[in-house]
């Protein structure tokens, strides 16, 4: 059945917790960081990649927007402490 917790689920200590939402934040803020660096470059405020400076941009603005929105969704959702 689906609402059974696994049978080797067994409750995580604070410090595996403090990790876990310490790496769903690097994750949001790691997404949000490329949205900005992948405007900046569609702006041309930042010239990396030269003529594809613009490809790349809207690349980085992509992957940072489901870097920061479903990454840390998925990663909850596996971490999440089973019902009692």
């Amino acid at each position: 059945m689906a609402s059974r917790p696994p049978e080797n689920a067994t409750p995580v200590s604070d410090d595996v917790a403090r990790g876990r939402w310490m790496t769903i934040q690097a994750s949001r803020f790691a997404g949000f960081a490329l949205v900005v660096l992948g405007i900046l470059l569609v702006r041309d405020v930042v010239d990396i990649a030269g003529e594809t400076n613009h490809l790349i941009g809207y690349v980085f603005i992509v992957v940072g927007l489901a870097d920061g929105f479903i990454v840390p969704q998925v990663l909850a959702r596996k971490w999440r402490t089973p019902p009692a």
